[in-house]
């Protein structure tokens, strides 16, 4: 399996044009985040886990031509606003875009999107398929995925593992029941928004705390704010085994 980081970054903390902080001016290529989301490679089979605002440009930047799926955690703007640009995806592959999420999400797209599930469909539309998962494990153009239920402050979203991998986005607490799902991952990817508490998403500390106590071999921080500080800072400070993911970032589990 190959995982390739299309985004590590988050709507949350973007700077205004003009901020001049140091992660905001630097010239290292790993400081330059898109919105949150990974590619996911078996034998031939290609999911994206969420489609952010950036998911157009991901995709060509990754050049990713065919995608079989898309795996949604929740509803927030920054992890589904790119779901119009399917169509490009159904234009070539002549099919619908399988994508998969919890009821409430499903919803919430069907809200979002009116327009490509509607009665009469415009020319052109997105063709999407949509399918509602829970906490059972299900599968995906062959691809057993096991959903892990997290808490994003008070809105119950997932993560996923598949195989020996674990991504968890958006994370604030995880039940002791839900831990014990993702103990044995090999590598794990966890939301590290910046140093400060925050009301919904794990601290660097607290994702660090967090991985230690899954104890996988690899973990690599994703979700990063600019307020969190320069890649290479952060790196330095992190313990074995834990470093800062980075957009283009590829990994074989």
């Amino acid at each position: 399996m190959k995982v390739t980081f299309l985004g590590t970054g988050t709507s949350q903390g973007i700077p205004v044009i003009a901020c001049d902080c140091q992660v905001c001016t630097s010239k290292n290529t790993k400081d330059k985040r898109l919105r949150v989301s990974v590619l996911i490679e078996v034998d031939g089979i290609r999911l994206v886990i969420d489609c952010g605002p950036d998911f157009r440009y991901q995709m060509l930047r990754a050049k990713v031509k065919h995608l079989d799926a898309i795996l949604v955690t929740h509803e927030h703007k920054d992890h589904i606003a790119g779901l119009d640009d399917v169509r490009a995806f159904n234009y070539k592959q002549q099919q619908d875009m399988e994508v998969y999420a919890q009821k409430r999400v499903l919803d919430s797209l069907k809200r979002e999107f009116y327009y490509a599930f509607s009665d009469f469909k415009y020319p052109g539309v997105p063709l999407i398929n949509l399918h509602e998962i829970d906490h059972v494990p299900f599968t995906v153009a062959g691809i057993q995925v096991y959903p892990i239920q997290i808490m994003h402050y008070k809105l119950p979203i997932l993560g996923f593992r598949i195989g020996d991998f674990t991504y968890i986005t958006d994370a604030k607490t995880v039940s002791e029941q839900e831990k014990e799902k993702i103990k044995g991952s090999k590598i794990l990817i966890v939301n590290a928004l910046q140093r400060e508490k925050h009301i919904s998403h794990f601290t660097l500390e607290e994702a660090i705390n967090f991985a230690q106590e899954i104890g996988a071999e690899e973990t690599y921080f994703t979700h990063i704010s600019h307020r969190l500080g320069r890649h290479d800072d952060i790196n330095r400070e992190l313990p074995e085994g834990m470093a800062l993911a980075y957009d283009g970032l590829i990994l074989e589990v």
